[in-house]
């Protein structure tokens, strides 16, 4: 596992712990992959009972390192053939077994939220931030969120967070059920392990059928694929270029000119 992917097992937890402070625990592919190994550990290793991800540093992911991206709609063949692989991380999520836990502070952007959505139990920090800038960037959503937000928030709210890129608050994200609660920085990786171990003293056959029942996989890797492709042309796209230009420049974006 990825220097950046700290993985520790203690109790029948298995803590991950995004750990690339310096690059605002930006994602990179190591890292997808550091993190849906765990994940797929989890599931394949009856003596976990639950995953609980957390970060280090100030702030809980600032997404997809948009170096990548930008490699991407640049040509740049090794970037285009990790990403046509696919994301590791989006599909062990999509076929996870074992019950998953996320204690979200600071700010968490893109992947940093949508993976929310798959997570059973998720305590974020009062003062978080939660954003999916997608069309911002020129991009779509990913992570099955088109389908798993409006289900959870509503389309209305799923929207202003896609296409205007709006931020919810932690309070907010607890109201609307992004998350389960929202509680004092000081107090979030205590509740949330206090989640996780809570979870895994509980009888462990029952809890992944709960899980299982609870989710159609099916539905979810159909959405993902369906994103997965539009996501990709995108990538490629003049709008894209533009929007990763305007971000290395610090200026706004003009898409007026982009046909």
């Amino acid at each position: 596992m990825t220097d950046h992917i700290l993985s520790e097992l203690s109790g029948g937890v298995l803590t991950l712990t995004i750990n690339r402070p310096e690059k605002k625990n930006a994602l990179t592919r190591a890292m997808y992959q550091g993190l849906g190994d765990g994940i797929d550990r989890a599931s394949n290793d009856p003596s976990i009972r639950c995953v609980l991800i957390q970060a280090n540093g100030d702030i809980f992911t600032a997404g997809n390192d948009l170096g990548d991206f930008a490699a991407v709609n640049a040509g740049d063949s090794g970037a285009n053939a990790a990403r046509e692989d696919g994301n590791p991380l989006l599909k062990a999520l999509a076929r996870a077994k074992a019950p998953i836990v996320a204690a979200v502070h600071g700010r968490a952007v893109g992947v940093g939220v949508t993976m929310l959505l798959h997570c059973d139990l998720v305590f974020v920090a009062e003062d978080a931030l939660l954003t999916t800038p997608f069309v911002n960037l020129a991009l779509v959503p990913e992570a099955a969120s088109s389908l798993l937000l409006p289900a959870r928030i509503g389309h209305a709210r799923a929207f202003s967070m896609f296409a205007l890129g709006e931020a919810v608050d932690g309070k907010t994200a607890a109201a609307w059920g992004i998350a389960n609660a929202a509680v004092p920085a000081a107090e979030l990786r205590a509740r949330a392990r206090a989640a996780a171990e809570g979870v895994a003293a509980k009888p462990p056959a029952a809890v992944r059928a709960t899980k299982a029942l609870m989710r159609d996989p099916a539905a979810v890797a159909a959405q993902m694929e369906a994103e997965g492709r539009i996501f990709a042309a995108q990538l490629k796209s003049a709008e894209a270029k533009e929007a990763f230009a305007a971000f290395a420049e610090k200026r706004a974006p003009d898409f007026s000119k982009v046909a």
